[in-house]
């Protein structure tokens, strides 16, 4: 990915320009080991996880995000305006289970969904606890 320019402005004879310095929170190992899908105002993009800086046109985006397993989860959206020559810093953070709505914004986002996954934990080990408890 390339990275913003330290000049505000755009060369002579060239389209203006700002830029989406996007961060997937998460890795492969903490997240889910297929990247977000990430759709800048509709347009799919390729991205990794970690910082991902896009060179845009100013005027008004849309980011759309979502993870994907067998099915989407993790939504989420945000809009806003990009200047000429500005960065617009924009954080994503997939849930932690698929029944979540994911974390979208301009500074770093919680891992969405923790309390659910924390509750899927307890039963599970009620459910493995009653079991032992009937065999014994």
């Amino acid at each position: 990915m390339t990275t913003p320019d330290q000049s505000s402005q755009a060369a002579p004879g060239q389209p203006p320009v700002g830029w989406i310095d996007l961060t997937i929170q998460g890795s492969a190992m903490t997240s889910n080991m297929i990247v977000p899908t990430v759709l800048l105002n509709g347009h799919q993009m390729p991205t990794q996880y970690g910082r991902n800086v896009f060179p845009v046109p100013p005027g008004p985006w849309n980011v759309d995000m979502y993870a994907q397993w067998t099915w989407k989860f993790g939504k989420a959206s945000l809009s806003f305006d990009v200047a000429e020559g500005q960065t617009v810093p924009v954080f994503y953070a997939a849930p932690l289970t698929g029944f979540s709505k994911g974390a979208i914004g301009h500074e770093k986002q919680g891992k969405p969904g923790i309390l659910g996954f924390v509750l899927l934990m307890v039963v599970v080990v009620l459910v493995v606890a009653g079991i032992v408890a009937l065999t014994i």
